[in-house]
């Protein structure tokens, strides 16, 4: 996903000489719209449970940090709140508190839920086995689980 430099810098450049940055102007437009996407695929999956419990792992911009800003995470876990798809539960390891989240420690998250979206790649997320996430719809946005 993103981050505050990576989001915003392409379009510079798209702006500068967009007969030059085609390219890079397809890609900006893909990723752009790739939270979208994901939302989409929760709701989708959201739809087999009575009152689904969602966990969102991860709000962060990138891996292993405790910088929220232009995080396409954040954008995704309010937008399943807002759209009232489940419950929608958060574990960010890297902050303590969030206005608009109540944040859970990675191991009740689990618990509780029962699709599991794995929207940032925190170390500790990556080392989730197969046989504890075996009874939940995981939905692994950023490819680390095994």
């Amino acid at each position: 996903m993103g981050g505050h430099c990576i989001a915003v810098d392409p379009w510079f450049i798209v702006d500068r000489a967009p007969e030059h940055a085609r390219l890079i102007r397809s890609a900006r437009e893909v990723n752009d719209r790739k939270p979208e996407w994901i939302i989409e695929k929760v709701i989708e999956k959201a739809t087999r449970f009575k009152h689904p419990v969602i966990a969102c792992l991860g709000l962060a911009f990138k891996a292993n940090v405790d910088d929220l800003r232009e995080s396409p995470a954040v954008h995704i876990a309010s937008s399943l709140q807002e759209k009232k798809v489940g419950e929608v539960i958060v574990c960010e390891p890297f902050i303590k508190e969030h206005p608009n989240f109540r944040l859970f420690p990675l191991e009740e998250a689990l618990s509780r839920a029962d699709i599991v979206v794995v929207l940032v790649d925190h170390s500790c997320f990556g080392k989730l086995s197969a046989a504890r996430l075996s009874d939940k719809v995981v939905i692994d946005t950023r490819g680390i689980l095994s």
